[in-house]
């Protein structure tokens, strides 16, 4: 009998609505207890509390699955962060109240693989940091690669409004082969289905795009928006939301621009929202047109950039790209 990804799905969806609440509480409180690391992006209390129970959760039932998470624990064992430290145990313990801190800081540390695995999970406990620290758009993204291949996504924007203006906190699956789907975070039994939109014209598309400079060409995008002939003003917001923007038909066409030569994109910043998009009906390749590649560890090191779109729009997109300038 195939397997239906059931357990798994499951499993995802308790990991990442578990640590949504504790981002949600932590950013109510705006005392994020943030430290920089070395390349100078921020992590909060928030971070390593969502890594630490989403990591939890997978081991408790499946305690043989490798995590590539983003964050470790090497600087919150430092002397100098032991109040950062109690923070995120006092963090934890108010969702696993007999949690230790060395418990903590090893399932924090589950999340340190790096290299490809016939099963691992791919987890970015808060993606889009810089929109958490703002009270704005954030996600915990978790997927499971079997093969190398994404195969189940669960991801929490608790931040996002759903369609009917009823629900703020939502949490978007997919399930390779059986579609995507949306559910309130605080009605998790709730499940609707979600679906790109039909857009076939570029001049009627919607653009989503990153709020940092630094993650996405913007001058680029603008260009390359000016040749396909989108005249609406574009959606920007910071995580994996831009995905699900894009899924459930807010927006038609999502693009991250490369800053910098050489530079690689993390699979944890990608590969939940992109099984959502692709089982919306959408596409999701490299800016060359080519499929992303989650089979070489943590990144995606034989792609450059990102398009994403409802699959109507995606050879004129990649065609641009192609032939600009």
């Amino acid at each position: 009998m195939a397997n239906t990804w059931q357990q798994e799905l499951e499993v995802a969806v308790t990991a990442v609505s578990t640590a949504a609440k504790l981002c949600r509480r932590v950013q109510s409180s705006a005392d994020f207890a943030e430290l920089a690391k070395a390349d100078r992006s921020p992590v909060t209390v928030a971070d390593f509390g969502s890594q630490a129970l989403v990591c939890r959760e997978i081991l408790a039932h499946f305690s043989t699955d490798l995590v590539i998470g983003e964050e470790g624990s090497e600087e919150l064992r430092q002397t100098e962060q032991a109040t950062l430290m109690n923070r995120v145990l006092t963090e934890v313990q108010k969702i696993v109240p007999d949690a230790t801190t060395d418990q903590v800081l090893a399932w924090i540390d589950a999340g340190d693989h790096r290299d490809p695995a016939e099963r691992a999970w791919t987890l970015d406990p808060i993606d889009g940091t810089k929109g958490f620290l703002r009270g704005e758009q954030y996600a915990v993204a978790l997927a499971l690669l079997i093969d190398g291949q994404v195969t189940v996504a669960a991801m929490a924007c608790p931040n996002l409004i759903s369609g009917d203006g009823q629900h703020t906190g939502l949490l978007f699956t997919a399930v390779r082969g059986r579609g995507a789907n949306v559910r309130p975070l605080e009605h998790l039994e709730h499940i609707e289905s979600v679906r790109v939109t039909e857009t076939a014209s570029s001049q009627d598309a919607v653009l989503c795009e990153s709020v940092e400079s630094d993650h996405s060409d913007h001058g680029r995008s603008a260009s390359l928006q000016t040749l396909l002939g989108i005249n609406k003003p574009s959606v920007r917001m910071d995580s994996q939301a831009k995905y699900a923007t894009v899924a459930r038909g807010q927006a038609d066409i999502y693009l991250r621009l490369p800053t910098s030569k050489g530079y690689q994109e993390k699979i944890w910043d990608h590969a939940a929202g992109c099984l959502v998009i692709e089982e919306a009906g959408g596409k999701v390749t490299d800016i060359t047109g080519q499929p992303l590649d989650f089979s070489r560890g943590s990144t995606l090191s034989s792609n450059s950039g990102i398009i994403a779109t409802n699959g109507h729009l995606h050879a004129m997109v990649v065609a641009a790209i192609q032939n600009e300038g």
